[in-house]
């Protein structure tokens, strides 16, 4: 059975639609989802042990989670659904009851120290055990960003593809099934890594494409002609949202190039993301106006590497003293680049510097609904916002008029 996956494997990497090349591949994003995610779920961890955890999942730490997740798009982005809380059933039940709502702490914390596939499972199987109303393998979402190489994803689209590619019948809402699922997904990932990955987002990603019905096995030869229509209509969809997501990249290059020229020009020394080095933008590299090498800072390596990631950075020339962060979004993510920032700060704040968010023009109030939380206010970590329009318009007045960093203040806002 295993052995008839590698030509639909070959033809899912072969899709330049395919999440595994939009999403899995070619997204800086996931790549920074990881720590923002795990930091984010230590926060809830936190807000349980202190009983500041709320009765309901709007404004709990737990929404930033999933929302930090579902801004993965494709794969995750119902992700959050599980979790609202639905007064008339109970459930799912971790908001109320507070026993419940310990033990889910625990489970997380657990989940958040555990090193070995045997610890992972055995809290799988201690949750499942006490039976918490609504508390079923969703949460495989969230355990993914915590041990990819362990635990996949898990949702309709998912199982559905399982199904239809492994010829089961297995059900959504059992822990049971999804143990089962899992052990089959690792031994034909095993068996296919040369083509997958270790990372399990690879294969589950194979999944959805099949269980969302945008990967048809076999080819269409023998789809009815509503059936083909329907198919006609979602790869139009699909197209349409690369086309999209190529669109808010080119703009994300441009506010990127943008910061960096302002930078260079008021004298700092500054650097792309370690993932953007290669890009240009209108014939300018940003290898060319960044530094050649990052600067020394005494950080963790895992901190390092989230830090390298932030968008722009600008240092004190000839030094490691960060001046100021910026965090350029898209159209979905505005959470997860608030959270990286504030991790930054954390880390190198020492009073100078100032941390940016650079939005789109339409997702403002979503930027100052975020900003407002009372989770990221309690971090005393100032955070503005810059809009593409005003920094596109007024780049070239920054660069001529600037003597410091003092000069974006000029064109950023606040939250009051």
């Amino acid at each position: 059975m295993n052995n008839s996956l590698t030509p639909v494997i070959q033809q899912y990497k072969a899709d330049k639609e395919s999440v595994y090349n939009t999403w899995f591949i070619n997204n800086e994003d996931r790549l920074k989802a990881f720590r923002s995610i795990r930091r984010g779920v230590r926060q809830v961890v936190d807000d349980i042990k202190n009983k500041q955890f709320p009765n309901d999942f709007k404004g709990s730490s737990l929404e930033f989670v999933l929302t930090c997740i579902t801004e993965q798009k494709q794969v995750f982005e119902g992700a959050s659904h599980p979790f609202y809380w639905k007064p008339k059933l109970r459930i799912p039940d971790i908001y109320e009851n507070e026993s419940n709502k310990q033990s889910f702490g625990q489970f997380l914390e657990n989940c958040l120290n555990a090193k070995t596939e045997d610890q992972l499972i055995k809290e799988i199987l201690k949750l499942d055990g006490l039976k918490i109303k609504g508390l079923g393998p969703a949460v495989a979402s969230i355990l993914y960003f915590l041990h990819p190489t362990i635990i996949p994803p898990f949702n309709t689209a998912i199982i559905n593809g399982f199904n239809s590619l492994f010829k089961d019948k297995k059900k959504l809402g059992s822990w049971s099934e999804y143990l089962k699922l899992r052990e089959v997904l690792i031994d034909a990932n095993n068996q296919h890594r040369s083509l997958l990955s270790s990372d399990l987002g690879a294969i589950a990603g194979l999944l959805f494409e099949v269980g969302a019905q945008k990967l048809v096995l076999g080819g269409d030869q023998y789809l009815s002609e509503e059936e083909r229509k329907k198919l006609e209509k979602m790869i139009e969809k699909r197209r349409e949202e690369v086309e999209k997501e190529k669109y808010e990249e080119d703009l994300h290059t441009e506010m990127q190039y943008h910061l960096l020229k302002i930078g260079s020009t008021l004298g700092y020394d500054v650097i792309a993301a370690s993932n953007d080095r290669s890009r240009s933008h209108c014939g300018n590299s940003f290898s060319f106006l960044s530094i050649s090498q990052f600067p020394e800072i005494n950080l963790d390596k895992e901190t390092l590497n989230t830090v390298k990631l932030i968008d722009v950075l600008w240092f004190q020339k000839g030094t490691s003293n960060v001046i100021a962060a910026f965090e350029v979004e898209k159209s979905t993510s505005i959470y997860s680049g608030i959270l990286r920032l504030t991790d930054l700060s954390y880390t190198i704040a020492d009073g100078d510097e100032v941390f940016y968010l650079i939005v789109p023009d339409k997702r403002e109030k979503d930027v100052v609904l975020q900003l407002s939380r009372p989770a990221i206010r309690q971090n005393n970590v100032v955070i503005k916002y810059i809009m593409f329009s005003d920094l596109r318009q007024h780049c070239d007045a920054l660069c001529k008029f600037g003597d410091s960093h003092h000069i974006m203040e000029k064109i950023a806002r606040t939250i009051s």
